[in-house]
């Protein structure tokens, strides 16, 4: 489990489903969006969980946040990539 701080947002990565690198937010300002995806469980009856078993949200981020995400999420320390792009072109 890790944990990274933007501004004053902090995610748990277990809980990243996905990323969308290249957004934009309506004002037409680059943006990155995190989708966040966190179990629901009751407290009190873990055999009769219901069909809603997860909750999702999609937290968009610009500036200097969406910049700092960006280099995180393209890290080849942090994120696997699996056609990287000194390969793109020959594929093609």
């Amino acid at each position: 489990m890790a944990f990274i701080k933007i501004q004053n947002v902090v995610i748990n990565t277990n809980y990243v489903a996905a990323v969308k690198l290249d957004s934009q937010t309506s004002s037409g300002e680059k943006s990155i969006s995190v989708l966040i995806t966190t179990p629901n469980f009751s407290l009190f009856s873990w055999e009769f969980m219901s069909e809603n078993i997860a909750h999702s949200q999609w937290i968009e981020f610009t500036g200097q946040a969406a910049n700092a995400l960006r280099d995180y999420f393209t890290s080849c320390n942090n994120v696997i990539d699996l056609i990287p792009k000194c390969h793109e072109t020959s594929i093609l």
